[in-house]
């Protein structure tokens, strides 16, 4: 594969999930020195004791790039900027920015309690707000051009009355990736959403695996008939940040199979 984006580097929040691990993949076989960022413990980015070889960081630089992990918590502005600015130091100019972190509560507007709430906005909204602030001002403060590529869904715009939260923090997420589109064009930034319908992996895999039969009912509403899975994800966000994307900002590639031309989910 072309080297395309070779001298970037990039930042994925959530970067241990099924997802992040395949956009870092992904931005590493294209060249990108690769941070990611999660809640666990730098161990899970490792091989175990039993392995001499073969984990995710291996993974990575084994596509001759370079590679750093670090423990944070996105709904904490202050980790995040610091997270930030030890990529910089480390790597250079974050110039690929990915906030992927997300959690889903299962909660309809009846039974969602307050810190449900407030845990999963924290997270899903308030995070990528501030990786993708953060990473916007350290390109700015070097003049640099960049891509920020936030990792929605299109639950977004279709209701779905069991995850309320998520819903409504992945509609706020839009609109703030449009707001920062606006702002930062001059300056050379294009921000754009990737919005997932059904994924085979992740949050969605995570649940069909406690209800049998719910993974083949979901791939039945899809008008493709298929399910998403991660590296499918990570194709899309690896588009957007080509060099020769230098058009599309504020855009939401809805990659989610036709689900937003038939009825909304409803469970």
């Amino acid at each position: 594969m072309s080297k395309t984006l070779e001298k970037q580097v990039a930042v994925i929040s959530g970067g241990l999930g099924d997802i992040g691990r395949a956009i870092a993949l992904e931005l590493a076989r294209r060249g990108a020195d690769i941070a990611i960022g999660d809640v666990r413990d730098e161990s899970a980015a490792r091989p175990s004791r039993a392995q001499s070889s073969g984990g995710f960081a291996d993974q990575v630089r084994e596509l001759g790039v370079r590679f750093r992990y670090d423990a944070v918590d996105v709904a904490n502005a202050a980790q995040v900027t610091e997270w930030v600015a030890t990529v910089e130091r480390d790597l250079g100019v974050p110039t690929l920015i990915i906030p992927n972190a997300a959690t889903v509560t299962l909660a309809g507007v009846r039974d969602v309690t307050a810190e449900q709430w407030s845990k999963e906005l924290g997270v899903n909204l308030d995070g990528a707000f501030h990786l993708a602030q953060a990473g916007a001002l350290r390109m700015l403060a070097h003049k640099k051009p960049g891509r920020i590529v936030f990792v929605g869904s299109w639950a977004a715009h279709a209701p779905h009355n069991n995850i309320l939260a998520y819903c409504v923090a992945k509609a706020g997420l839009r609109m703030l990736c449009k707001c920062m589109a606006i702002d930062l064009a001059r300056d050379g930034i294009l921000v754009n959403e990737v919005a997932p319908g059904y994924v085979d992996a992740g949050l969605s895999a995570g649940i069909w695996a406690k209800k049998p039969g719910a993974k083949e009912n979901a791939a039945q509403r899809v008008p493709t008939g298929q399910l998403i899975d991660a590296a499918d994800v990570a194709a899309q966000v690896a588009h957007l940040c080509e060099p020769a994307n230098r058009h599309m900002t504020g855009s939401v590639l809805l990659m989610d199979g036709g689900l937003s031309l038939v009825t909304p989910a409803k469970r």
